[in-house]
């Protein structure tokens, strides 16, 4: 790959990065529970903040540094379902867990194709918020879809 397609892949990182905040901020707005609406309240705000720092990555002059000999299958996070509000909770939290989990694999494969440190630690420290929504949105996840252990 080369720094073109490292760019495409960070846009397409912005767009599933809007995606994720659109479906967190109305998913929150249409659930009840307090403590359910506040956890999806949060996330879209960090989903937010991911989106303007990839942004921003894109808009410097500063030319981001990758290894464009190595191929690290990034494109293979790029087909996925779309996010819809009308699907039942426990579906739509394994869709999103499921989100998370790909945001996750791809900022640590763009984290080892980077040559840069600084670009590096930005790719590992977001791949690490994006496994930080994983587990919490596990932990949601158990409790409503396995309700019967409780």
């Amino acid at each position: 790959m080369n720094a073109e397609d490292y760019k495409k892949v960070i846009s397409m990182a912005v767009g599933n990065e809007i995606e994720a905040y659109n479906f967190y901020k109305a998913a929150g707005e249409k659930l009840e529970n307090a403590n359910l609406k506040s956890i999806f309240s949060g996330l879209a705000a960090e989903e937010k903040n991911h989106q303007d720092y990839l942004q921003g990555l894109l808009a410097q002059a500063k030319p981001m540094k990758f290894d464009e000999n190595a191929d690290y299958k990034i494109a293979e996070t790029v087909d996925k379902p779309a996010l819809s509000i009308s699907m039942k909770p426990a579906d739509a939290m394994a869709l999103a867990m499921k989100n998370e989990e790909e945001a996750m694999a791809m900022y640590a494969e763009l984290a080892k194709a980077s040559s840069d440190k600084e670009q590096k630690e930005m790719f590992e420290s977001l791949s690490r918020m994006e496994q930080g929504h994983k587990v919490k949105l596990e932990g949601i996840y158990s409790d409503m879809a396995y309700v019967e252990v409780w």
